[in-house]
């Protein structure tokens, strides 16, 4: 697929990789939706290309997911690319011991809902509803999951490591499900990558994380967004995920 030729929703786009992801395929020539809660970072994107249409709401929103996709095809006629970006964490140990008080903390069930409803329910949502549009109007597109490194199991992360080991499960049976629609699903899993979350963290605990790094860096998000743009131009890529984490082994 030409880039082009793609009209896109990318979720998660008001800040970090899924900023990089609108403004880059806008600059390259496709349409783009730009989906979010964050107002402010939204209209910050829009002043930058003028040309993104933005769409504020939550992916774990089933009429919100609905009216994203909306918006694409009211403003480019139809809808056939998306990037599932837009991911939280909330990490906690299963089970913690306070090594001083003997206290004993738990991942709240509030926690682990709030990471699956927008990291794993919000994907299936969006792609739910593009592949059931492209389906209906016939036309092929192409679904981009964005896992994490973190998919094989990262302590603290039940939650986000279910979530996007799920994903990617999902890109598998995806991919082989809608084939036959002319619809090509692939997934990412980044491993570190150059965002607010890390600027905002203390300089000898970024150095710490980056140790175990074979590149000792974090991707910069451009870096990520060579990987999107290959499996949106390479019609024979399907049901797979590709690891751009550095050579990093959790």
């Amino acid at each position: 697929m030409k880039i082009e030729d793609i009209n896109m929703v990318v979720t998660g786009a008001a800040s970090g990789i899924g900023r990089a992801f609108a403004l880059n395929f806008a600059q390259l020539g496709a349409n783009v939706v730009a989906f979010d809660m964050n107002q402010e970072g939204l209209d910050a994107l829009k002043a930058e290309n003028d040309k993104i249409v933005t769409y504020v709401g939550s992916v774990a929103n089933e009429d919100d997911v609905k009216g994203a996709v909306q918006a694409g095809v009211d403003a480019f006629g139809h809808v056939n690319g998306l990037i599932n970006n837009a991911g939280i964490f909330r990490d906690h140990l299963l089970v913690k011991k306070d090594r001083k008080t003997g206290e004993i903390t738990t991942m709240t069930l509030e926690n682990w809902q709030k990471v699956i409803d927008v990291d794993l329910t919000g994907p299936f949502l969006c792609a739910r509803e593009v592949a059931a549009h492209l389906v209906e109007t016939g036309n092929p597109g192409v679904i981009v999951n964005i896992s994490s490194c973190s998919r094989v199991g990262n302590r603290g992360q039940s939650n986000y490591s279910a979530a996007k080991a799920g994903l990617v499960a999902d890109t598998k049976l995806w991919g082989e499900e809608l084939a036959k629609h002319g619809i090509r699903v692939g997934a990412i899993a980044p491993g570190f990558v150059q965002t607010p979350i890390l600027d905002g963290m203390r300089p000898e605990m970024l150095e710490k994380m980056l140790s175990v790094v074979p590149l000792r860096r974090a991707a910069k998000p451009d870096e990520i967004v060579l990987a999107a743009k290959f499996i949106f131009e390479c019609d024979y890529f399907t049901s797979r995920c590709i690891d751009v984490d550095g050579g990093i082994s959790m």
